[in-house]
């Protein structure tokens, strides 16, 4: 049967997201995290599809990139597979691989709302900085010491 809009078959339709999909799985198993990342939102927008490859790659023996975009996709879902997703991130704390484990923990720790805290950004308490002081004019002490010394020979 046609679609009267675009002129597409649903078979062509079926096709052409399954290509998407296996395009998209695709790019989420790159090494380059944008990549990866970007794969792993457009996927959140793919319902059960999407849910089904992102649960895939977070719990296949996949490298810590592909992990971390997985749960950038899975915290990502809006709507009613936010709590599918929600589900998924627990089931991943109970998982054997420790990387698994350690990024659905980050994962649940952002969805509840909680701020990262930046490792390279230390900063340094006040007592340790340098305290800006005023400069001494120069100009102004050698003219009141040579103003001196000239009163007193005279």
């Amino acid at each position: 049967m046609k679609d009267e809009t675009t002129g597409c078959s649903d078979q062509e339709k079926r096709d052409a997201a399954v290509e998407l999909l296996k395009e998209l799985k695709k790019k989420l198993h790159s090494d380059n995290i944008t990549t990866a990342r970007v794969a792993a939102h457009k996927l959140s927008w793919m319902q059960e599809d999407g849910l089904a490859i992102l649960r895939e790659a977070l719990f296949g023996s996949h490298s810590r990139t592909v992990k971390k975009a997985a749960a950038y996709g899975l915290r990502s879902m809006k709507g009613r597979m936010k709590k599918l997703a929600l589900e998924v991130l627990e089931e991943g704390l109970k998982h054997r691989n420790p990387t698994t484990k350690a990024v659905c923990e980050k994962a649940l720790f952002l969805m509840k709302g909680g701020v990262p805290e930046k490792r390279g950004s230390r900063s340094r308490s006040n007592s340790s900085r340098r305290k800006i002081g005023e400069m001494r004019n120069r100009n102004r002490s050698r003219r009141r010491f040579t103003e001196r010394r000239t009163s007193f020979n005279r």
